[in-house]
């Protein structure tokens, strides 16, 4: 029985994924990702025409979830626990696709995922202390969001989930650290 194309297509972008995490994007060719699924590189190339089709592709649910996650929290003040909880399971869910990041960042860079990254913490940051925190502040938020993505990638997905309330609490400290003396 032939697969749906729904199905290929997921298939297309989790093998992709893990292979990707693994070796780096450059390293991997549309030919490795074709034969582990076991299907010609034209079927490939008739659910993704290039390997940059197929990034962004692994990209998308990502952007959606941090779109989410600044539509949710809007531009006002926000409680730190609850917006450091939220980047964090972002952060889980995607933990595969920030390894491959970390794999391979100039090839990354090449799809604007480095920039978006970048612009995200800058968000986050100033979500946290604001936009005209002395640098001790934003040295602290600086620390915990780039210590929950680090955490969220270094770890296994389900035991970074498990333990996601500690993630948070440390992540608190370091943005308490920072904090410490600012009036």
């Amino acid at each position: 029985m032939p697969r749906a194309q729904s199905d290929t297509k997921a298939e297309i972008r989790a093998v992709a994924l893990e292979l990707f995490a693994r070796q780096g994007f450059d390293k991997t060719s549309l030919r490795e990702i074709s034969e582990r699924l076991g299907v010609t590189k034209a079927a490939l190339y008739y659910h993704y025409p290039s390997k940059n089709d197929l990034l962004l592709a692994l990209l998308a649910p990502l952007h959606e979830d941090m779109d989410a996650l600044f539509a949710r929290f809007g531009d006002g003040p926000v409680e730190p626990p609850a917006l450091l909880g939220a980047f964090y399971d972002v952060c889980v869910r995607h933990g595969a696709l920030l390894m491959a990041v970390l794999t391979d960042l100039g090839a990354l860079e090449g799809v604007g995922l480095v920039d978006s990254v970048l612009e995200w913490r800058d968000r986050l940051d100033t979500m946290l202390v604001g936009a005209d925190a002395p640098t001790p502040a934003r040295m602290g938020a600086i620390m915990a969001i780039g210590g929950l993505q680090d955490v969220a990638v270094g770890f296994d997905a389900r035991e970074a989930a498990a333990h996601r309330d500690h993630a948070v609490r440390a992540a608190l400290a370091a943005l308490a650290v920072g904090t410490s003396g600012m009036d």
